[in-house]
C-alpha cells in the first residue's frame, strides 16, 4: 500500500513538457522575440496565450504520433582531436581548436513531448478586429 502511495507521488512530481504551435497564427502576426505574453489555463481544454497584451489565441492540445523530441542548438567551434601514436604527432591525445573554421552548430536533446499546443487567433484578438475594418 505504501509503495503505490509513494509512486503515485512520484508520478506526480514528473514535468511534463508542452511544445507551443503557433504556425497557424505566424504569417498573420509578427511577433517581436522580446514580447511579453502571459499563458493561462494549462490545465484546460483549450488554454489562453495573450501576447503583448494585443493579440490573443485560444489553444487546443493535440497527442503526438511517435516520439517528439525537442533540441537546443549551440555554437560550437571546429576541434580536431589527434589520435594515435606517432612520432610527428606532437599533441597526441589533445583537442585543437580550429580558429580557420566557423563554428559549427551542436545540438542536444532536451526533452521527449508527449502534446502539442496548437493556438489559433481568438474572435476578439486585436488583429482579428483591425482585420475585420479593413474589410469594411
Amino acid at each position: 500500500m505504501e509503495a503505490n502511495a509513494a509512486a503515485s507521488h512520484d508520478h506526480e512530481d514528473q514535468d511534463e513538457y508542452v511544445l507551443l504551435n503557433l504556425d497557424a497564427v505566424s504569417d498573420l502576426i509578427d511577433f517581436p522575440p522580446n514580447a511579453k505574453y502571459v499563458l493561462s489555463g494549462l490545465d484546460t481544454l483549450h488554454p489562453v496565450l495573450i501576447i503583448d497584451d494585443k493579440f490573443k489565441l485560444i489553444g487546443e492540445y493535440e497527442e503526438t504520433i511517435g516520439t517528439c523530441l525537442a533540441f537546443t542548438e549551440q555554437d560550437a567551434p571546429v576541434v580536431h582531436e589527434e589520435t594515435g601514436p606517432s612520432e610527428v604527432n606532437l599533441f597526441s591525445g589533445t583537442r585543437l581548436i580550429d580558429s580557420s573554421q566557423p563554428p559549427t552548430k551542436q545540438v542536444k536533446p532536451v526533452c521527449q513531448l508527449h502534446k502539442v499546443l496548437k493556438f489559433k487567433l481568438s474572435p476578439d484578438s486585436e488583429i482579428q478586429n483591425v482585420t475585420a475594418e479593413e474589410a469594411k
